[in-house]
Order: structure tokens, then C-alpha cells, then sequence
């Protein structure tokens, strides 16, 4: 399977999704079909944690002052399933492989694999 996740009013995502040959892949815009629960769970399995899957930089993420609280697992699936700007973007699944973010280490490990 190869899928992106991804938020088509985030400019890294576009520049991102220009820059890899998506042809092979499913792209989901998050905002318009959002996350499901049994897609997050699939994320999930591949990264054993939903704080790995959660951005932290979202402006609700300040708004809400949840960086004060102490989230659990739970509480971070809850939120990235409530409001589709608390998943990390873009999130691109190849096979077995997951790529969470647009960090330049991990941009560069998805374009290695995919050549």
C-alpha cells in the first residue's frame, strides 16, 4: 500500500508532494475526508504512538494550552481524531514503511526508498 495523508492548505505538504512521484500513491486530503478511527490505528501500529503522530505546532495545540496538561496515548488519538490539525503532515505510508512529518532527515529517508 502506498497512501499520503495530507492538508492541501499546507504549503510543506505541497512542496513536499511536488517534490516525490505520486503516482503509485492514494492521497487523502485530511481536512476534506478525515482521519478514520481504524486508519489512525493502522498509523499507530506502524509508530506504537499517537504522540508520534501528533503535531504539536498546531495553533489550536497553544489555543487549547495543552502543552500545560499531561496527555495520555489516548488523549492524543482522541484530539487527532477530533481536529484534523493535530495530525502530523503529511503522514505517506509505503508497504510496511511509515514517514510522519516533514522533518528534512525523513523527507530524505522516503525519497531514498523510493528511489
Amino acid at each position: 500500500m502506498k497512501k499520503i495523508y495530507f492538508l492541501k492548505t499546507c504549503d510543506t505538504c505541497r512542496r513536499i508532494l511536488k517534490e516525490i512521484n505520486t503516482d503509485d500513491f492514494t492521497l487523502q486530503e485530511i481536512k476534506t475526508t478525515p482521519v478514520t478511527v481504524s486508519q489512525l490505528e493502522e498509523m499507530y501500529v506502524m509508530t506504537n504512538s499517537y504522540e508520534a503522530l501528533f503535531n504539536k505546532r498546531a495553533k489550536k495545540y497553544t489555543a487549547m494550552d495543552l502543552k500545560n496538561q499531561s496527555l495520555t496515548e489516548k488523549d492524543y488519538k482522541q484530539l487527532i481524531l477530533e481536529e484534523y490539525t493535530f495530525l502530523k503532515r503529511p503522514v505517506i505510508i509505503v508497504g510496511d514503511k511509515i514517514f510522519v512529518g516533514n522533518a528534512k532527515k525523513t523527507i530524505e529517508a522516503l525519497k531514498a526508498l523510493l528511489g
